[in-house]
């Protein structure tokens, strides 16, 4: 079995704390649960009393079938026994096509009663009525065989024998029985059906002054409810004022650090710039103080080599050329370092400019300017129809001059090289930008590391302090955005950037 969602554990463990806290909520859930859970009894009820009544309309339409079908039967045989009649008083034709017209349609009659039957008493009676009419038309049949043969008289003594009368008599009691059975049933099932009609009403009725109740309570509970939710309303509104207040203290004073930050950035660099000078100056003339040394003692040498010591010679020609080559390393590097913080201090203190920008011809161009690198390394840099975008040009420009420099910087030398920048409209007035490539890659323990300053990841064989993605996500956060990574070792890297569709006025100041 899996274990259980931690969404849904949550959600079950909220449910169980709401219910344990006697609330006006909790209440308010309760009755009107109360309500829906009355209303779906009032419907189950009320299908039930409508089955029961649909039940008792069909068996009521049933014994009217029954009893209808019954007088017919009677009437084919009333019609039968007229048709005989007249054909042997009269002695015409047209009198025996009534008998046998009536003849032919009494077994469909019969079938039909039989269908309708459902008790034995009916089943009984149907069938002796069946066998009666069976005998009736027998003695009908035999009086008109007699008549056609020219025997009329002894036809006459049969009809005046009652035999006939007699059947009749019989059939038309087991009709009379019949209707009797079916009269007392349907005044019994209307009966029920009545009283089904008033349980109906009774309990809807009930259920309704049930629910009035229910809404009467709820509603004097919401008002209550309302009554708390607007005092605790003003309450939060005073709050909120305060807290702005001392939310704009905090951002002026937040802001203020920052400035100084920045001064102080500013600053320290500046000063180190004037010693880091004169290191560069007197490392120079060390250099040349050094080479005219070497010089000299290369004469000397040549004059006389016994005097001069051989340490003194690999001192002056080899150990002190190599000191001077590390401290101007050294030096450079501090200097490019001084650089870029006088840069990430000057790029903190400019002001943002929001204009509709082409980030399709943008991305194109940063390409181009990189096509040299791209070619010596066989690789493309593919770039799909981006999104336009409202924000800072010069920032989103050196964004994506970084992202897409360090791609091409990075790239395996083992496979040709493929560079996809691509980007898509989000929902809410978002944008979201994809630098993705197949270079080396970055370790998963590094994809937060590189984003701090003078950080670098993987092995150190390109030229960089480590300020280029810290100088990124700083720049991405003045535009209200975000950067993220995804990558693995030897597959590649996607950076992904979200950005407002519009920059948000003032977006930068607290960044």
């Amino acid at each position: 079995m899996r274990p259980m969602a931690p969404d849904f554990r949550s959600t079950i463990q909220g449910l169980r704390l709401f219910l344990r806290t006697p609330t006006i909520s909790r209440t308010i859930v309760g009755l009107l649960s109360l309500a829906i859970l009355l209303l779906l009894v009032i419907n189950i009820a009320t299908f039930v009393m409508v089955q029961r009544i649909s039940d008792h309309t069909e068996a009521s339409e049933r014994s009217q079938q029954m009893q209808l079908a019954a007088r017919e039967f009677m009437l084919l045989m009333v019609d039968a026994e007229t048709g005989q009649r007249g054909f042997l008083l009269t002695g015409r034709a047209d009198y025996l096509a009534i008998h046998d017209a009536a003849q032919h349609q009494l077994p469909a009659a019969g079938d039909r009663l039989s269908r309708l039957a459902e008790t034995p008493d009916e089943t009984l009676r149907i069938d002796t009525l069946r066998e009666l009419k069976r005998q009736r038309l027998e003695v009908m049949q035999q009086t008109i065989v007699l008549a056609r043969q020219g025997r009329i008289g002894e036809a006459v003594q049969i009809l005046r024998g009652g035999e006939g009368k007699a059947l009749m008599d019989e059939m038309r009691e087991q009709v009379a029985a019949l209707d009797a059975i079916e009269e007392a049933r349907v005044a019994q099932r209307v009966r029920a059906a009545r009283n089904a009609t008033w349980a109906a009403i009774g309990v809807n009725g009930v259920s309704a002054v049930l629910i009035i109740a229910l809404a009467i309570i709820s509603l004097m509970l919401i008002r209550r409810y309302v009554a708390e939710v607007q005092s605790a309303r003003d309450s939060l509104d005073a709050l909120n004022r305060g807290l702005e207040a001392t939310v704009a203290d905090r951002t002026a004073d937040l802001t203020r650090a920052n400035e100084e930050i920045q001064r102080f950035a500013y600053i320290v660099s500046h000063d180190l710039r004037a010693p880091l000078v004169n290191v560069m100056g007197y490392t120079s003339e060390l250099e040349q103080a050094g080479k005219a040394l070497s010089a000299h003692m290369e004469r000397t040498r040549s004059d006389d080599p016994d005097p001069i010591e051989q340490d003194a010679v690999q001192a002056v020609t080899e150990d002190v050329p190599e000191a001077i080559g590390f401290i101007r390393a050294s030096t450079a590097k501090m200097d490019r370092l001084i650089n870029a913080i006088l840069k990430l201090s000057r790029e903190g203190r400019r002001g943002l400019v929001s204009e509709p920008l082409d980030m399709t011809a943008m991305a194109r161009q940063i390409a181009d300017s990189v096509r040299h690198q791209t070619e010596e390394a066989d690789a493309e840099i593919v770039v799909h129809d981006l999104p336009v975008v409202e924000s800072d040009r010069l920032s989103m420009e050196q964004i994506f001059g970084n992202l897409i420099d360090n791609a091409v910087k990075y790239l395996d030398t083992g496979r040709p090289g493929r560079i996809e920048i691509r980007g898509r409209d989000l929902l809410g007035g978002w944008v979201e930008y994809e630098i993705v490539d197949n270079g080396r890659g970055i370790s998963d323990r590094d994809h937060e590391r590189i984003f701090e300053l003078f950080r670098r990841s993987g092995r150190q064989d390109r030229t960089g302090e480590g300020l280029g993605l810290a100088f990124v996500r700083n720049s991405a956060r003045r535009l209200g955005g975000t950067i993220d990574i995804e990558s693995e070792l030897g597959k590649g890297s996607t950076f992904r950037l979200k950005f407002p569709k519009r920059l948000i006025a003032g977006a930068g100041d607290t960044v």
